[in-house]
């Protein structure tokens, strides 16, 4: 298929799903989007060339559920190429634990894959949803209702981790919102770089930086994978407080950020690479560079001069 089919495919789609669900159920983030798509159709512009947007909504939709109703918000992004690659599908649901909503991600991501894999699949993917709520809503009640385990008096050692991890792009505004939010909310430092290549480093307790990884993965990725990882196990573990400075100490950033190093190429989505290095230089971890590129590193002023 050329672009201008995938178009008139995702304009089919939008157009059906409005005529569907009210202003207050779909929500366009950009009208723009959605007029530089259809202009884009109407033109009917070279086999070649895609289209200068990528629409991106929300779907909030009621189920009704025993007790009050449950929302579900589905956030969908379109790739250039969608219906022939999945779409950025992100499932959202209060009713559901933080671990259920990642578990209902990948049992959704595989259905697509297996069943949806070039036709559009939006609202394949909500009648999924809404037919599998309720089994994740159960589960959820069930752990509720069970027995907790007394704690004992022993202590799992803990672990310090840095992930390196590697993704062949991160272009999605939702997918780089996310990766922001789980960093704060896990107590994650690091940074993330989005473009093409897409970097993203976490550094934190252990468990931190698996609960990260465990949420990142299941998105919609063309290629994800951790590069590289570090991990250090505390030897000597006292009160709370003197763990956390031992974890602290083990830090080689502050916070976490989403990174930009002079941006560039015909959509803005490439890195300058020796700016990149000469971040992780400075901030002792330039190792990881030749890690990640098979190359050694140069600062982009080594290189100008």
């Amino acid at each position: 298929m050329s672009y201008l089919e995938w178009a008139e495919c995702q304009l089919s789609e939008l157009e059906l799903l409005s005529s569907m669900f009210s202003a207050a159920e779909l929500q366009l983030s950009e009208q723009l989007a959605l007029a530089e798509l259809r202009s884009f159709v109407e033109a009917a512009a070279p086999a070649g060339s895609p289209p200068p947007c990528r629409p991106h909504f929300l779907i909030k939709h009621k189920l009704p559920t025993p007790g009050p109703e449950t929302e579900v918000v589905l956030s969908c992004s379109y790739p250039s190429e969608y219906p022939s690659v999945l779409p950025d599908l992100t499932v959202r649901c209060s009713s559901l634990s933080r671990a259920q909503q990642t578990e209902l991600q990948a049992h959704l991501n595989k259905h697509l894959m297996e069943n949806c894999l070039g036709e559009v699949c939006v609202l394949a993917a909500l009648d999924w949803v809404k037919d599998s709520l309720q089994l994740f809503i159960n589960k959820s009640l069930l752990a509720a209702a069970a027995p907790r385990k007394q704690p004992t008096s022993a202590r799992a050692p803990q672990a310090f981790s840095r992930l390196w991890i590697y993704s062949h792009h991160i272009y999605n505004k939702s997918k780089r919102k996310n990766i922001l939010e789980w960093s704060k909310e896990l107590g994650l430092s690091g940074f993330s770089m989005p473009g093409k290549p897409g970097i993203v480093c976490v550094e934190g307790p252990q468990s931190a930086c698996e609960e990260f990884w465990s949420r990142v993965k299941v998105l919609t990725w063309k290629k994800i994978m951790i590069r590289h990882r570090e991990d250090v196990t505390l030897e000597h573990q006292g009160e709370d407080e003197e763990t956390a400075e031992s974890m602290d100490s083990l830090r080689k950033f502050t916070g976490f950020e989403e990174a930009m190093f002079d941006p560039h190429g015909s959509r803005g989505n490439h890195m300058d690479l020796g700016q990149l290095y000469q971040f992780l230089n400075e901030r002792g971890c330039c190792d990881v560079f030749q890690i990640y590129f098979g190359i050694e590193g140069r600062s982009s002023d080594l290189e100008s001069k």
